[in-house]
């Protein structure tokens, strides 16, 4: 009303204790929103760098095995390769297990030179058989054999980089008797020539390996080999190390009858390049069917590599 007077409030004492807990409260709030906008900013700072980091380890491991699928690359590795090998022609049709040591040794010895010695040592497990001509079948005589087969060695001489995608290489291949059973290996020495051409477009990796060799010393009482290869290999690698491939080891015996030369595979896998701690590693699973094949030879095969990898 007109000339009524307010009543008379005391200010409230910006000191006083509830003061003090309003303006306590007012710091704290603020301190608190101030490391949690630092929180935010270093979670977001770190999944950054994980990103970064997954991403260029995906990059190497994509880039890692476009090198490694190269047979001429300038990367050390050594591959542990099972063939599970089954339906051989026998009676029992049993599994013959071969395991494959092929390590891969570039030595650079010129600005612009390779050369690549690659070793292939099998070792092989399978029964032991029999010819029997009435009736007219192959079966098991005894328990299972174990032991070394012939080994191959082959050189290359091969330019260290790729020209428009391309690289060759051009050497000898040694076939060495190693088998530590006379039902293993051919019991000769033998050698010819080799060689390899890559290509590289985009995500492709395509390539032949060729070789043919002939027997030059050895047992007099074994035949003379006179045999061949042609792997033609390739390769589609995808995100994050993985890639599809296909490497078809087609083998001749140019010595064997009619109809009994040629081994034809066809079939594909899968593979990845990872690491375990600060080792990188390549794996690999494929199935190949051979519809040209010699007698005694498996129907079809399973195969899985184990590739250790020592990139410079």
């Amino acid at each position: 009303m007109p000339g009524k007077s307010e009543p008379f409030r005391t200010p409230r004492n910006p000191y006083s204790a509830h003061g003090e807990r309003s303006r306590y409260g007012v710091s704290q709030r603020s301190s608190i929103e101030s490391w949690g906008r630092f929180a935010l900013r270093a979670i977001r700072g770190a999944s950054l760098l994980l990103i970064v980091h997954a991403t260029a380890h995906a990059d190497d491991a994509s880039d890692l095995a476009a090198k490694i699928q190269n047979p001429i690359g300038s990367v050390i590795s050594l591959p542990f390769e099972s063939n599970f090998n089954f339906e051989n022609g026998t009676e029992d049709d049993t599994l013959q297990y071969v395991l494959t040591i092929q390590p891969v040794l570039p030595f650079g010895i010129a600005e612009h030179w390779n050369l690549i010695v690659r070793p292939v040592v099998p070792v092989i497990s399978q029964d032991e058989f029999a010819q029997i001509p009435n009736p007219p079948i192959v079966t098991k005589t005894g328990d299972r054999m174990f032991g070394l087969g012939d080994s191959t060695l082959s050189f290359f001489l091969a330019p260290k980089e790729m020209k428009s995608g391309f690289v060759w290489g051009l050497g000898p291949v040694f076939a060495i008797p190693t088998a530590t059973s006379a039902s293993l290996g051919s019991q000769k020495f033998s050698l010819g020539p080799t060689a390899v051409g890559v290509y590289k477009t985009g995500p492709w990796l395509l390539g032949t390996l060729v070789g043919q060799y002939w027997s030059v010393a050895g047992k007099s009482s074994r035949s003379d080999v006179s045999a061949g290869y042609i792997q033609p290999f390739a390769n589609y690698n995808l995100p994050d190390g993985w890639y599809l491939a296909t490497s078809r080891l087609m083998s001749v015996n140019w010595k064997a009858q009619s109809g009994e030369k040629w081994r034809v595979p066809v079939g594909a896998g899968i593979g990845k390049v990872f690491s375990i701690g600060s080792q990188q590693i390549n794996t690999r699973l494929a199935g190949y069917y051979n519809p040209v094949r010699p007698a005694l030879t498996a129907d079809w095969s399973l195969q899985w590599m184990l590739q250790f990898l020592f990139p410079k």
